[in-house]
């Protein structure tokens, strides 16, 4: 599993949270405390908003902790939006195409988790994504294949249901096959002004998702970044986070 965080709200330079925080995400990299393995070097990337139309992104394989460039990179980049990711493989190659976040257009979108069974349902899941689509997926995660099936089950015009239809067909098609491990997901996804992110698990065993609302800034994180157990809230299982334009923080139940 991985670790990831994202931030939204008054431009920051990403430092502060990467690699200031008590519990960073640097820290959780090599020390997580509530993943299922708790070294996450598979490597790592960055995306974020700024003053551009679309988001830039930096990624690569070395493990988080021994990239001096992601330092150098995040002390000097100020965004008003970012996500970072970094990985710990369930199974696929360590490669950049396969690090987070992944961007179409104006989206960015990465996961911790896992489709069970994703090897056999592989080819099954690819095919529900259209050819139009299909040529721009660069890696061959199933974290990948979750974003590209929600840009084609209409992404960009209702968010929610995206998410909801996506993972509806991968939970059939996991019951067609009689999958036999859990299809798990936290995950976040902006196109820099609507901000989702969403906890779901087949089984009871959901990855942690937490988030700290304070004023016009919103913090999501896998895990906490430090210690003050009160500043930060469990975002409750199967349930999905909206953060629109207004900043504001809705918690909706997913229903699936």
């Amino acid at each position: 599993m991985c670790r990831w965080l994202s931030y939204r709200g008054p431009a920051i330079h990403m430092d502060e949270l990467i690699y200031k925080p008590q519990h960073s995400l640097i820290e959780q990299a090599m020390h997580a405390d509530e993943a299922k393995m708790a070294t996450n070097g598979d490597g790592f990337g960055i995306g974020w908003f700024s003053e551009r139309e679309y988001p830039g992104c930096y990624h690569e394989i070395l493990p988080a902790w021994n990239d001096a460039n992601l330092k150098s990179l995040t002390y000097q980049i100020k965004a008003k939006s970012f996500f970072a990711h970094v990985r710990a493989s369930t199974g696929t190659a360590t490669s950049r195409s396969n690090c987070h976040p992944f961007i179409n257009g104006k989206w960015m979108f990465m996961h911790n988790g896992q489709i069970g069974n994703y090897l056999q349902l592989r080819r099954r899941l690819e095919c529900l994504i259209p050819d139009d689509l299909y040529y721009k997926r660069h890696g061959t995660t199933d974290s990948e294949v979750i974003f590209y099936m929600m840009i084609a089950n209409g992404l960009n015009d209702d968010p929610v249901m995206a998410i909801k239809k996506t993972i509806r067909q991968i939970l059939q098609l996991m019951d067609d096959i009689g999958a036999t491990h859990a299809f798990r997901i936290t995950a976040p996804f902006s196109d820099g002004k609507r901000f989702y992110s969403v906890r779901f698990s087949s089984d009871n065993k959901q990855p942690s998702l937490y988030y700290r609302h304070d004023g016009d800034a919103l913090t999501v994180v896998s895990e906490p970044l430090d210690d003050v157990s009160d500043s930060w809230e469990i975002v409750p299982p199967s349930s999905i986070l909206i953060s629109e334009d207004d900043n504001n923080v809705v918690l909706q139940p997913l229903n699936i």
